[in-house]
Formats: structure tokens, C-alpha cells, sequence
């Protein structure tokens, strides 16, 4: 398992989010889409009905034909779409030009020519609405008027595939962008790990050509060559620790059960033994029960992301004095370590973006060591790392969470 990777679970939650937003998006549009073309549709039936009870008026003798004229050609510039109007046998009534909207003749077609057309349009627009028929005082047909809808309608019919193509781009850049920003983390974290690699070679290396260069020079054997090889020995096991840890990256490894109050205490007893060095004053408080309490973990990893926490504790404490407290609880279903700190805490900021690669609030570093922990407790262990408490100037409290696959508590 690599120790940088998108897993499959990450990929389909980001593919299902982008697929649910466009999802949504779609929906909407088309909901609002079907909306709009109802409301279109229906106006222009009440317009062709407008249309067909003036002309209704023609049946009654009272009627002023002027007023109805003038009516007929107001309401013919409000119709954008084609209009037909027949007999009660659906056939065009001619003059064909005057009992239609919006039809266009060819110029050249005879008389016949342009009824066939009349008929054989009818017949297609019949699938598409009823016809509007209007009645005389006798209750006989006065007259049909056929349409169908305008080209707006007919526009909007192909909005659903323009929406569909939108909603498609919308996901094919949301996840490139998603693909992006992953890479760029990768890469923060491999510089940072070459950087981090670097760093923690250096310190036994420097010590050890160090103790070399006093070997050279220790003829009066001003401090014992026994102690001088006891401190090379120490060097060269922390150079292999750290080679151990980096071969563990990108590879699979294996977990298993540990005494995890002793994992702890070990890493805690090499980290006191530097605190005199650090120019600070800092106490470490250990609260663990009498009790052993056991983890499924691997030993070097995880006692990696422990020196990490510990470290950004160290360095979160300004003051020439300060506590760290280590707590280990246990329940039925997991086991807790808190590693809780009295430095200078975070915003709410910081806390959002610590755990990502390269964001760091100190002056050197690179914004790695919780990234590390992260990678380390969730990937490798499958368990949760996350900051419980912190506040400007009042420290911090991280948890490491496990399965309890080796209970204790009753």
C-alpha cells in the first residue's frame, strides 16, 4: 500500500459529490426548464383561443366588422408561431394567406400546391396539440385553428442535452481540479520527505563524525574510547531507526501486537533525555494505567507519528517553561492516547489546515510532522488522528484513536 495515494474510497466520494452537485444542477434547470416551457406553451394557447373567439364574432351580425378587423391584425403581430385556420373538414380556408400565421409559400406553387402543404402541415401538427374549434349561434363548427408551438419551445426542448453537456464539463474539471490539488499535495509531502530525510540523517551523522574526529584526537584518552563507542552505538541505531522508517513507505507492513504504554514510554524516555538541550524547561507528565494495554500497530511507524506529535509540542511551547501531558484511556471499542500541550494553541484556521502537507505556522520547518502523523495513523493503521481541543494561547489536545482489538476494561 503506498504510502501516497488516492484511495478508491476518496475517488468515488469525490465522483459521487461532483455527480450529486451536477445531479442537483441538472434537476433544477430542468425542473425550471419544464416551468418555463408550460407557461409558454399555455400562453400561446390562450393566444390562438384569443385569436379564434375574435374571430368568432364574425357570426354575429351586431359585431362592427371594422373593430374586428383591427383586433384581427393587432393580435396576428402577437403570434410568432404558424397558425392554420380550417372548416369544420379540416381543410384550409382560402384565401390560404389570409387564414394563416406564419406560414411561408413558396412563391412559385399553384393554388393546389399550397392547399397539399396546408394538408399534409395539418396532419404533422396535429400529433403536437388539438385543434381550438369555435362554434356559431347554431352550435355548427365555424371554424378549426391548428398550431403548433413556436421555435422558442422548440429550442428549449434541446436545453436538457445542453444541460446534460454542462453538468459533464462541470464534473470532468471539478475532478481534474480535484486530481491537481492532490498532485500538489503529493508533491509538498515528497519534497518535505526529502527535507525530512535529510534533517534526521544529519544529527547522528554529525555526531558521528564528530566522535570520529575525538577518537583521532583522544591520545591522553581524556574521555574513555568505551564510552566513546557506547555513543557511536546510540548514532548508529538511530541512523538504522530512521532507515527502518523510510523503507516502511511506499510498502506494505505489517502490524502487530504491541504493549502500546510501552511503545509510548519508550519514545517519551529518548525525548526527555534531550529536553536540556532544547534551552527550555518542560516537563512531561505521563498519566497511563497500572495495566498493559495492547494495540495492533507497527512499532516503527507509529512510534513516528508519537515523536511527531511530540515534537510539535516541544516547538508549540514558547516559554522558557512548559507541560506536556500523555494520557492513554481505553473503552470496549477503542483505545485513546491525548497528547496535550500548554503552548501557543491554534486559530480555528490553523486547526482547519494543520494536518495538510506544507502548511506550517512556525518560521523553519516544512509543514510535514502532522501530515506525517496523519498518513501514518489513517493509511497504515486504518484509525483516526484529529485536534480535540485548542485555543489562541491556551495549547493544544490531539487524539490518536484505535480499535480495541485487545480488550481489557470489564
Amino acid at each position: 500500500m503506498p504510502f501516497i495515494k488516492i484511495t478508491d474510497s476518496n475517488k468515488w466520494q469525490i465522483k459521487l459529490i461532483l455527480i450529486s452537485i451536477a445531479s442537483v444542477i441538472v434537476l433544477l434547470i430542468m425542473l425550471f426548464t419544464n416551468k418555463l416551457v408550460s407557461e409558454l406553451i399555455q400562453r400561446e394557447k390562450e393566444s390562438v383561443q384569443l385569436f379564434a373567439d375574435v374571430y368568432r364574432r364574425y357570426t354575429n351580425l351586431n359585431t362592427n366588422p371594422e373593430d374586428i378587423d383591427f383586433l384581427v391584425t393587432k393580435l396576428s403581430t402577437l403570434i410568432k408561431f404558424p397558425m392554420i385556420m380550417t372548416d369544420e373538414k379540416d381543410n384550409p380556408i382560402y384565401p390560404f394567406e389570409s387564414y394563416t400565421l406564419n406560414i411561408n409559400f413558396n412563391p412559385k406553387w399553384s393554388t393546389e400546391e399550397k392547399r397539399r402543404y396546408l394538408k399534409k402541415l395539418i396532419e404533422k401538427i396535429k400529433t403536437d396539440y388539438p385543434p381550438i374549434v369555435i362554434y356559431n349561434d347554431n352550435g355548427e363548427i365555424f371554424a378549426k385553428f391548428y398550431y403548433t408551438h413556436s421555435t422558442l419551445i422548440e429550442r428549449l426542448k434541446f436545453f436538457p442535452i445542453i444541460e446534460i453537456l454542462v453538468a459533464f464539463v462541470f464534473v470532468f474539471f471539478g475532478y481534474l481540479a480535484f486530481k491537481n490539488i492532490k498532485k500538489s499535495e503529493e508533491s509538498k509531502l515528497w519534497v518535505g520527505m526529502a527535507k525530512e530525510a535529510a534533517h534526521q540523517l544529519g544529527t547522528p551523522l554529525s555526531s558521528l563524525l564528530a566522535w570520529l574526529e575525538i577518537l583521532k584526537t583522544n591520545n591522553n584518552q581524556e574521555i574513555p574510547t568505551e564510552e566513546i563507542i557506547k555513543e557511536m552505538e546510540q548514532d548508529i541505531m538511530r541512523l538504522q531507526t530512521i532507515s527502518e522508517r523510510f523503507s516502511k513507505i511506499g510498502s506494505k507492513t505489517d502490524k502487530i501486537r504491541v504493549n502500546l504504554i510501552e511503545l509510548v514510554e519508550n519514545v517519551v524516555d529518548y525525548f526527555e533525555k534531550r529536553l536540556p538541550h532544547l534551552g527550555k524547561r518542560i516537563s512531561i507528565v505521563k498519566k497511563f494505567p497500572d495495566k498493559p494495554i495492547f494495540g495492533d500497530v507497527n512499532p516503527i511507524l507509529f512510534s513516528w507519528s508519537i515523536e511527531n506529535l511530540l515534537k510539535n509540542s516541544f516547538e508549540a511551547i514558547e516559554n522558557k517553561e512548559g507541560k506536556i501531558e500523555i494520557k492513554i484511556l481505553e473503552s470496549k471499542k477503542r483505545v485513546q492516547i491525548l497528547l496535550t500541550d500548554n503552548g501557543k494553541g491554534m486559530t480555528s484556521r490553523q486547526k482547519r489546515y494543520a494536518f495538510q502537507p506544507g502548511y506550517t505556522t512556525k518560521t523553519r520547518g516544512w509543514g510535514i510532522g502532522l501530515t506525517f502523523c496523519k498518513r501514518i495513523i489513517e493509511d497504515y493503521h486504518n484509525s483516526k488522528i484529529f485536534i480535540k481541543e485548542t485555543s489562541p494561547g491556551k495549547g493544544t489536545t490531539f487524539v490518536i484513536e484505535l480499535p480495541n482489538k485487545f480488550p481489557t476494561v470489564q
